[in-house]
């Protein structure tokens, strides 16, 4: 199996928990990783280059650390970019059968995304799930790492999910 990590983090210079999954991510043979905030630090997407991304992937990743309880901006730009590009181009389908998963990083433990302040994590994440499912992906339960720091990461997990 392909798997495309679609990465962003609006503080990219300064991350410490994404550096090291995704530095773990990249020993892995079928991973791709695509971080958009270093190859549209100018915020201008190359729609065809991502298409093509898409197209080898059997798996999509969106990866991200969760930042006012959404994704980075470059990431959401993304999605309106690309995905609308599909959905209304040429290849509606693109999307068809691959699978989607959302692998995220918070500072909170998970208790605090369990609900009871008005929204869990799998509520939080939705819009961007029912887009891929919308377009036609099996959509896989989404990843937290709560509490994340360097000292405690979940490497062999996060592996596993890659896979």
């Amino acid at each position: 199996m392909h798997t495309l990590i679609i990465f962003s983090h609006t503080f990219w210079a300064d991350s410490k928990v994404n550096k090291a999954l995704l530095q773990q991510a990249s020993t892995l043979q079928n991973v791709v990783i695509h971080n958009l905030s270093t190859t549209y630090e100018n915020a201008k997407i190359d729609i065809e280059s991502e298409l093509k991304l898409l197209e080898k992937a059997d798996k999509i990743i969106f990866q991200f650390p969760l930042f006012w309880f959404s994704t980075p901006s470059i990431m959401k730009e993304w999605q309106d970019r690309v995905l609308s590009k599909i959905l209304y181009g040429a290849n509606a389908k693109m999307l068809q059968g691959k699978k989607f998963q959302i692998i995220t990083t918070l500072g909170g433990n998970k208790e605090s995304y369990d609900g009871h302040h008005g929204y869990s994590l799998e509520s939080l994440l939705s819009p961007i799930t029912s887009s891929f499912a919308y377009m036609g992906c099996e959509v896989l339960e989404s990843y937290g790492v709560f509490s994340a720091n360097t000292e405690h990461l979940p490497l062999q997990e996060y592996l596993a999910l890659l896979q």
